[in-house]
């Protein structure tokens, strides 16, 4: 099995995660940088508040991100919708017969559980939804929450 595509967090090189949300945090003027787990890039609102805004799969299972988040998102989508997109994609090499029932999906679920019992005030989103209308979701929220901080 090619050993990027194991959904573990070990195949991820977390430090590499955590160096990049440091440099933002330090730097926020510098441009946004990304890996294979995910990316890490900082916005600046009409009112300059800087959002560090961190991008990937397995973030709540790294216990040194916790301390940075202040809101959490979560994209859901059900079985059979992530099996049809899963399956829409081409790998290089291919997922072995099986692979997105025996292990994809599983890991999903357990990496899911994991976080629900770790994290708290996780904001769950329907990932069937349009790019657009979760954007505007989550612009809304984040909006909302620059609003108080500058209270």
């Amino acid at each position: 099995m090619h050993p990027l595509r194991i959904l573990v967090l070990e195949a991820l090189n977390m430090e590499d995660m955590m160096t990049a949300v440091h440099k933002c945090i330090k730097h926020p003027n510098e441009a946004e940088t990304s890996n294979r787990m995910g990316k890490v890039f900082q916005r600046k609102s009409e009112d300059g508040i800087y959002f560090l805004i961190i991008e990937g799969f397995l973030l709540y299972s790294y216990k040194p991100l916790s301390s940075v988040f202040t809101r959490r998102y979560f994209l859901t989508v059900p079985y059979e919708e992530c099996k049809k997109r899963r399956s829409s994609r081409v790998y290089v090499p291919p997922d072995p017969p099986g692979y997105f029932d025996g292990h994809v999906w599983p890991m999903y679920l357990k990496h899911k559980d994991e976080m629900e019992e770790t994290e708290r005030e996780i904001v769950y989103l329907d990932g069937t939804k349009l790019e657009d209308d979760i954007f505007s979701l989550v612009y809304e929220d984040v909006r909302k929450s620059a609003q108080e901080c500058s209270i």
